[in-house]
């Protein structure tokens, strides 16, 4: 058996070496020996930690559970675009890649060798290992540039401009570079440039680093889109477009200094021409099949971390909050929230939605017609529905297309693809469907705040539970007098949604099911107890535009409908004794609810 010293689990683990002596008395390492003065570990019973937040690649390497997607380098190397530009939604691994390929090409005074020879591409050979360590590489993230004015957000972008001018400090002391070049790296790494300087920096640094080495140097810059839906959001959208037009076209566009560039962001913003005659550019959205692999954790890459940690039981119940997505023909897991749920103890919850804002589902949302919010609330209920997709859309689109919004949340990670139908303009329909249990949580959240309906469906909640049926009647009355537009009340699907989302915040007592098969037929909602107890519920509902129907009987045949159905007959298999049934009959702004036991 291989042993570790105290000092080797503390420099795996990053603490001390006095927790890791404590850690061995507490018998928190099984099999641990006392050697004299010395704790010995066994070796295979010290795990590395996860990289929660871990976008250095030299770190997560040396000091963390690094999952390999060195064969993105091997893939890039076969075709060699000019220019190419990742698309994936936030938090799916794009920095950690970027700083990937950053370490891979970068010549340094450090062999960074050793950060590859025990991964996949070095196994792959000479011809794509001898490019290792070869190029001078401008390195740029935007993820933190989120800004609420444009005079903040250059002042940031001008900053990290000086930095990465700094950090090549070789300049400096070139002996090929002359006075005036001298100088103009100089004007860049001070905080003096102007916006115009600024919009000329890469093509300038590229410039300057190909004279030095006398090799054209690579280009990468991440989470390039961050500033622009930031100026979308602040109403600095013309400004920051501009700005990065310019900017791109210098060191992107026709470069000579170049020799491969890359980009990630959410959106492709090519209807904006800021990639304007950039022929050299080779766009991978999320529908490619071109590094599909390579963003977010695999199928095998998650049960191997699974493994390792040994938690292979949890592999179910992680495919069905963290899976979902498709990246080309790809099934992908969503990276950040696989690393937090092994890290907290595999307890589930929506940990991807705290990472960054949902803006944009929020504004889609609050603008949405009738017939959005039926997809919407069709998609909450488990559904999928047929769309058409355009990956250039932009940001701006939000409020004068609303029918993109199933573009963007698709882009952005709100949605999957469950069928593709290529059509002959590049873009696609496609079958779309809610991804997992984390994304519905987001969903419930924002369609309940579309109305400033989160007080309200508490109140609602409260009726239900206490199976108050009046006191249900006269809070979606007033509900849908002081929400619902003229237009809302569509169909029985628009209100079966829009009770979805009010029983949401029931998801700690209760399972809230939907459409599902029970008895002899399909119930529309059904309250499963998380808890004994309590009673279980079971809603059907009916909808009619006809002035003349009785709104009372159409109550009592939904009532007679899930007694016919035997539409409680899940919940009684589940043991469940108590069940109140409820039956509502709504036309535009008018409901009744019926109460049955």
């Amino acid at each position: 058996m291989n042993y570790l010293t105290c000092a080797d689990v503390a420099r795996t683990k990053g603490i001390s070496v006095r927790r890791i002596q404590q850690m061995c008395k507490q018998g928190e390492f099984p099999g641990a020996i006392k050697d004299g003065r010395t704790w010995l570990i066994p070796a295979d019973t010290v795990k590395k930690p996860l990289p929660i937040g871990v976008s250095d690649f030299k770190a997560a390497t040396a000091n963390y559970y690094y999952v390999d997607k060195t064969l993105l380098i091997r893939d890039f190397l076969d075709t060699k675009p000019m220019v190419s530009l990742f698309a994936r939604p936030r938090r799916f691994g794009k920095t950690l890649n970027m700083d990937m390929l950053r370490v891979f090409f970068e010549k340094t005074a450090e062999d960074t060798s050793v950060y590859f020879k025990d991964k996949r591409i070095w196994q792959c050979g000479e011809f794509y290992t001898k490019h290792q360590g070869q190029y001078p590489v401008i390195f740029l993230t935007f993820k933190d540039v989120k800004c609420l004015t444009w005079e903040e957000t250059f002042q940031k972008i001008s900053r990290l401009i000086s930095l990465e001018f700094m950090r090549h400090n070789e300049l400096e002391t070139s002996s090929v570079l002359s006075t005036y070049e001298k100088e103009q790296y100089h004007r860049l790494a001070g905080e003096n440039a102007n916006e115009v300087d600024c919009q000329m920096g890469l093509q300038l640094l590229s410039l300057l680093l190909h004279k030095h080495y006398g090799k054209e140097c690579i280009i990468i810059i991440d989470e390039y889109d961050t500033p622009i839906q930031q100026g979308h959001n602040c109403d600095f959208y013309s400004e920051i477009v501009n700005f990065m037009r310019n900017f791109f076209s210098g060191g992107l566009k026709d470069n000579p200094h170049l020799a491969f560039g890359f980009l990630t962001g959410i959106l492709r913003v090519a209807k904006e021409s800021i990639f304007s005659g950039m022929n050299n550019l080779k766009i991978n959205s999320i529908l490619d099949e071109n590094y599909s692999g390579y963003f977010g954790f695999t199928t095998e890459e998650v049960k191997d971390m699974l493994c390792y940690y040994g938690k292979e039981d949890k592999f179910q119940e992680i495919c069905e909050w963290y899976d979902g997505y498709r990246f080309g023909d790809t099934e992908i897991f969503n990276p950040w929230s696989v690393i937090n749920y092994i890290s907290d103890k595999c307890f589930p919850k929506a940990f991807w939605q705290s990472t960054g804002s949902n803006d944009i589902i929020g504004e889609i949302i609050s603008a949405a017609t009738s017939e959005i919010m039926e997809g919407l609330y069709k998609l909450l209920c488990g559904e999928k529905i047929t769309t058409y997709i355009d990956t250039s859309v932009i940001y701006p689109e939000v409020q004068s297309n609303l029918y993109s919004i199933y573009s963007f949340l698709l882009v952005a990670g709100y949605l999957k693809v469950v069928s593709v139908y290529p059509q002959h303009d590049g873009n696609f329909m496609c079958d779309v469907a809610i991804p997992n249990k984390e994304i519905s949580f987001v969903y419930e959240k924002e369609v309940l705040n579309k109305t400033n309906q989160n007080s309200v469906s508490v109140s609602i909640n409260q009726a239900i539970f206490s199976g108050d049926a009046k006191k249900l009647q006269a809070l979606l009355e007033d509900f849908m007098l002081r929400s619902i537009s003229s237009m809302d009340g569509a169909n029985e699907g628009f209100y079966h949604g829009m009770m979805l989302g009010l029983c949401a915040v029931l998801g700690n007592r209760y399972q809230v099911r939907s459409n599902r098969e029970s008895g002899l037929g399909r119930f529309d909602i059904q309250l499963m107890p998380l808890t004994g107890g309590i009673p279980g519920f079971v809603f059907e509902f009916k909808h009619t535009s006809d002035d003349h129907v009785d709104l009372e009987a159409l109550a009592d045949r939904a009532l007679q409908q899930i007694n016919e159905k035997k539409y409680d007959t899940e919940l009684r298999d589940a043991g469940i004794n108590s069940i109140v049934k409820i039956g509502i009959a709504f036309r535009g702004k008018n409901v009744v609810v019926k109460r049955a036991s």
